[in-house]
């Protein structure tokens, strides 16, 4: 390998899974300097994702954190962040970065490879308007966060830049109307989003048409840039309307939807080959499906992109399965949960293929249990 020419070296070391990297950085100093290489980052940029997990325990003061590698299909154990960082939990992430956020408006970026993280900027009190979303996007050196505030009717929006170390001023948000929805429905709409209603479901009990999420998920959104380089924030509102805000035209729209507010099932997004897709878990004659679904603007209405095979969804019916997803280039992470039943699912958009993944077990032999996931890169880069 030491007759090898410096960028060949590094394309082949690039294909190294990142647990082997740093052992053979400790082989000499030339492999050890190769993280600083802008060669090397743009081939390890090619990796698999990574999974990283989260239990009911996280930013509680729980056990290490645990992602999952799509490519070597197995569980890898990470380094416990610090303790003052305890009371902080997983919102956002992108790149090798993972944004961890408290209750009282406080944020952290790290790098759950290294263990590092830092705290940025208090963003200012938004006053009495919720967080509706928070969102990340990061570049090489350089990453932003996104913050939607706000009901419908008063929506507005932050952001935080790493280069500058700031947060930007408040920006409101325009409803753009859509031809398929009339004036009377938005306003009905934005009402009903500030309160919750009830119905009765098949089983007879009173059901809430407001989403109850895990505490990581409560912000979760989606980034995504549109073929006019427009940036695209996407979040599910409390009733489960998809929501699209455009940062650059400073306007949103409500996607029309996939099931009618009066309906059991269970709802969320995930970027997946840079758009915005729908997973949709819903119980129809005694089984229950899980389709994932594209907004199709040609065509204006929604498209099916995949299914899980009926004899893997079967197994939900009447469990009241909840279902929170993670996607990055062309998998899908599932993770569903009830008092019943746990597990997760990969599917790869390309292959058409689903894949239950084994259980994690601590190394006392403990079964862990996951409640949601966020897709990273494992850039080496972010580790050293």
């Amino acid at each position: 390998l030491n007759e090898l020419h410096q960028d060949l070296l590094e394309q082949v070391l690039s294909w190294l899974p990142i647990a082997a990297f740093f052992r053979v950085t400790s082989v000499c100093k030339r492999w050890r300097s190769l993280a600083d290489s802008a060669t090397f980052r743009r081939a390890c940029r090619r990796r698999e994702p990574w999974f990283y997990m989260v239990d009911d325990d996280d930013g509680g003061g729980g056990g290490r954190p645990v992602i999952f590698d799509s490519a070597e299909r197995n569980w890898k154990v990470l380094k416990r962040r610090d303790e003052s960082f305890s009371d902080f939990i997983p919102v956002a992430a992108s790149g090798g970065l993972i944004c961890l956020h408290r209750g009282d408006g406080e944020f952290a970026v790290g790098s759950p490879i290294s263990g590092s993280y830092r705290r940025i900027k208090s963003l200012a009190s938004t006053g009495k308007r919720r967080v509706r979303a928070i969102a990340m996007r990061s570049e090489a050196e350089w990453f932003k966060l996104v913050v939607v505030s706000g009901e419908l009717t008063n929506l507005t929006f932050r952001e935080y830049d790493a280069v500058s170390d700031q947060w930007g001023s408040e920006n409101s948000l325009t409803r753009e109307p859509k031809d398929w929805e009339e004036e009377e429905e938005e306003e009905e709409a934005d009402e009903q989003e500030d309160c919750a209603q009830y119905y009765l479901s098949k089983s007879g009990d009173v059901v809430s048409t407001e989403f109850q999420r895990s505490p990581s998920k409560k912000y979760a959104g989606i980034l995504t840039v549109d073929n006019g380089n427009n940036e695209i924030l996407n979040f599910l509102s409390s009733s489960g309307s998809i929501i699209a805000c455009n940062l650059k035209r400073r306007n949103f729209f409500v996607y029309p939807r996939l099931l009618p507010a009066f309906s059991e099932y269970s709802i969320d997004l995930v970027e997946c080959s840079g758009k915005m897709h729908v997973v949709l878990l819903s119980e129809f004659m005694e089984t229950a499906s899980l389709r994932i679904w594209v907004w199709d603007e040609w065509l204006r209405r929604w498209r099916q992109t995949g299914a899980m095979p009926p004899w893997m969804s079967h197994e939900f019916s009447g469990k009241n399965l909840d279902i929170n997803c993670t996607g990055l280039r062309r998998q899908v992470l599932v993770c569903g949960n009830s008092a019943d039943i746990w597990g997760y699912y990969l599917w790869d958009m390309e292959e058409n293929r689903w894949v239950e993944l084994p259980e994690f077990h601590s190394s006392g032999g403990q079964r862990r249990e996951f409640v949601s996931a966020f897709s990273m890169e494992p850039r080496i880069e972010d580790a050293i």
